[in-house]
């Protein structure tokens, strides 16, 4: 089965690629399909008044190469001419792009949907198993990343070909199973009414989590940032120990409950800024166990294999494998995507 014309595209080379974070941003040049990929020296976001000054100093410390695409990934939902980002100054505006850099196009997509452009990919020391289960080839795979927030996105495998769909999946409902997660759930403030994933699976989210623990031994602490409770976890803390193991189930019953609405047999991949730093808590077997005990589905469960990306930049290496080979994927670039002839137009009207 071949592709609709609307989804097959082709890029002019060099084409720049870049993960734009809160914090940092991180570029490569792709030269050519079958070229070795050109990675650039990251850059502190709050160094550059916005992406096109980024961009310059970096480019003059490469090989000098002029880009005549960019595939720019952003934290967020991409809509209008101006995407502002969440956790830092920076617009990005794909029309001034063009002009200030002289590119022919600009493709803008969420940073989870470049995180799953590279599943296909990772193998090898760019990820390591928890658990048991083995992945099917050719089958739907899923990446969650607690960070600053919980992000999530789907790969799914159809028509021969690899369909990457992000989404807010990091927002669904949460609540407690074991008897050990009753009284901390209890004890967690809600936020808007509700609890969301998110609200307690990610970096912001620790320190929420880590109240209710709190609360419900009747211990108090001062953890004011997630860095605070996985260093005092270091020290055999009894509280922030408490705090990730109760994270650790809690993301394994919301990574399973994703593998069992897609069916994910390719795998679940974790990735984000927390996951490297609470590895112990993933791989001791609470997490494990949270994601296959989905009675009546144990048996399907324990086949879907769980994975530590390990790689240290996985967007970035979606987007390069997008760059050299987009005819493997289908990515809707219907309103992601602008042109120099929009850029010349919008300039003259």
């Amino acid at each position: 089965m071949s592709l609709p014309n609307q989804f097959l595209t082709t890029f002019a080379y060099p084409i720049l690629v870049a993960d734009i974070g809160g914090t940092n941003a991180r570029f490569a040049l792709v030269h050519g399909a079958d070229s070795e990929t050109e990675f650039c020296m990251p850059t502190a976001t709050a160094d550059h008044l916005d992406i096109s000054g980024a961009i310059r100093e970096t480019l003059d410390k490469a090989s000098g190469a002029k880009p005549r695409t960019a595939i720019i990934a952003v934290a967020g939902p991409v809509t209008g001419n101006k995407i502002p980002l969440t956790n830092a100054d920076w617009v990005i505006e794909p029309l001034k792009l063009i002009e200030d850099l002289a590119l022919d196009d600009v493709i803008i997509v969420n940073d989870f949907e470049a995180q799953a452009l590279a599943l296909p990919n990772l193998q090898g020391k760019d990820i390591e198993q928890v658990g048991r289960g083995a992945p099917r080839p050719a089958s739907t795979k899923f990446v969650l990343g607690p960070g600053t927030g919980l992000g999530a996105a789907a790969m799914i495998h159809a028509a021969d070909t690899w369909i990457p769909v992000p989404g807010e999946g990091g927002h669904v409902e949460i609540g407690p199973v074991t008897e050990e997660d009753f009284p901390i759930f209890d004890k967690i403030e809600r936020v808007g009414g509700r609890l969301g994933a998110e609200q307690i699976l990610s970096g912001s989210g620790l320190p929420r989590l880590a109240r209710g623990v709190c609360l419900s031994m009747n211990l108090e602490r001062s953890f004011e940032t997630a860095a605070d409770i996985t260093q005092a976890a270091e020290a055999n803390d009894v509280v922030a120990t408490k705090t990730l193991e109760t994270f650790a189930r809690a993301l394994g019953r919301v990574a399973g409950d994703f593998a069992l609405s897609l069916l994910a047999r390719g795998g679940v991949y974790l990735t984000g800024g927390v996951t490297p730093r609470i590895d112990r808590f993933l791989t001791d077997g609470h997490f494990r166990r949270s994601f296959e005990a989905k009675a009546p589905h144990q048996s399907l469960m324990a086949a879907i294999p769980t994975y530590i990306v390990r790689h240290s930049n996985p967007a970035l290496e979606g987007l390069v494998a997008f760059a050299k080979s987009p005819d493997r994927f289908v990515v809707e670039l219907k309103g992601r995507r602008w042109s120099r002839e929009a850029a010349v137009s919008n300039a003259t009207g």
